[in-house]
């Protein structure tokens, strides 16, 4: 079996909207998505990119996605990385997937200087928060955001697979 991870490209756009579609159902909300293929043809790959896509394959099907961007903290004055999205096909999950995804992005964000890693999860989401916490990220008590920064970034960063 081959995995591997791969920036989305402008012919990506359909895979992507149907995995927000997917993580929208998931998280009870599809009655919220109100984006197209052209909108993501748009903001994802116009003059002026508002996030990046990666995708993980499994002998070249799409089976996990991650949506992010850079986010600036003038406290840290650095970047950040900001997970706006990641999702695994329900039918892979339980492989590491996630994991894969989520240290790809750590690494980036080491790579990139960024002083810290954030997202958000749903208060519900009891495997998720169990997982993010079990590589060190730290809720944030006013929001249910989650935060990896200095030796917990570094750590995750370590773990992920070149």
């Amino acid at each position: 079996m081959k995995i591997s991870i791969l920036p989305a490209t402008k012919a990506d756009c359909t895979a992507i909207l149907e995995f927000v579609r997917e993580l929208a159902i998931y998280e009870k909300l599809e009655h919220e998505v109100v984006a197209d293929v052209a909108t993501f043809e748009q903001t994802l790959f116009g003059p002026r990119p508002a996030a990046e896509v990666i995708f993980l394959e499994e002998d070249s099907h799409k089976v996990g996605m991650a949506l992010f961007f850079y986010n600036y903290s003038t406290f840290l004055g650095k970047p950040g990385l900001y997970l706006e999205d990641l999702y695994v096909k329900p039918a892979c999950r339980g492989r590491g997937y996630g994991k894969r995804l989520l240290t790809y992005l750590a690494k980036l964000a080491v790579e990139k200087n960024c002083g810290r890693m954030e997202w958000s999860v749903l208060d519900w989401n009891t495997p998720a928060i169990k997982f993010y916490q079990s590589l060190g990220a730290l809720p944030l008590d006013e929001w249910t955001v989650q935060r990896l920064t200095g030796e917990s970034l570094s750590a995750v960063a370590q773990l992920a697979l070149d």
